[in-house]
């Protein structure tokens, strides 16, 4: 199987209407999507109600066209191949295909489906040009490779071991500190001390150089 059960439901899902339920709401429109339910859109409060636990993808829209967060929907399935953009500092990739703009100088990189200029060196413009790639030829899958996901849970487990390391090397140096603080202390308290014991020996010693007194000669 190289295709989930749920991307074509995805891609032919319209978007963006109001709640019937939650009609009178703010967040009224119907932007989600259940990877688990694959039972079409719905809003921000049906999610709370009924898809608390599920895997659900938000939709966005740019310049009237439906997309998707990389962040969002990297994690189940394999979206390698499809052009990628940046908009309001987030990453997305388009669900769909779009109308082909006026055409205009030879492009160096364009989508094996439509024919749409890409950015970069990408064979498809979007999830829907992929899809159809994948029926076409079958060369390519939007099923994640189980060793990906075993190199990331091993990547995780790696960095919450260097996260304990580094917490362990933490406690140690905070108590090197307290010990060299405590020393320091102490060595402080012992040089207060010093002084008045030393004053007095000092004193003494001039005392004791002072020899026996002795009476002066008497004139003649």
């Amino acid at each position: 199987m190289l295709v989930p059960p749920w991307i074509e439901s995805l891609l032919s899902t319209d978007f963006f209407s109001v709640c019937r339920v939650h009609g009178d709401a703010t967040r009224s429109e119907c932007n989600m999507f259940c990877l688990d339910c694959n039972v079409g859109a719905f809003c921000f409060y049906c999610r709370s109600s009924k898809h608390k636990d599920h895997r659900v993808v938000q939709i966005r829209r740019s310049s009237y066209h439906d997309v998707v967060r990389v962040a969002e929907i990297e994690n189940v399935i394999d979206i390698n191949g499809v052009q990628t953009y940046v908009i309001n500092s987030a990453r997305v990739l388009f669900l769909n295909e779009r109308p082909l703009p006026k055409v205009g100088k030879a492009a160096s990189h364009i989508c094996d489906i439509c024919g749409r200029s890409l950015l970069d060196s990408c064979r498809f413009c979007s999830l829907g040009c992929k899809l159809v790639g994948i029926k076409r030829k079958g060369d390519t899958t939007f099923i994640k490779d189980g060793n990906s996901n075993d190199n990331e849970e091993k990547k995780q487990r790696e960095e919450g071991k260097s996260r304990r390391i580094s917490s362990i090397r933490d406690h140690d140096l905070d108590e090197q500190e307290k010990r060299s603080e405590d020393t320091k202390r102490s060595s402080i308290y012992t040089l207060k001390s010093l002084p008045s014991s030393i004053s007095t020996n000092s004193n003494y010693t001039r005392r004791s150089r002072k020899g026996i007194p002795r009476r002066a000669p008497f004139g003649t």
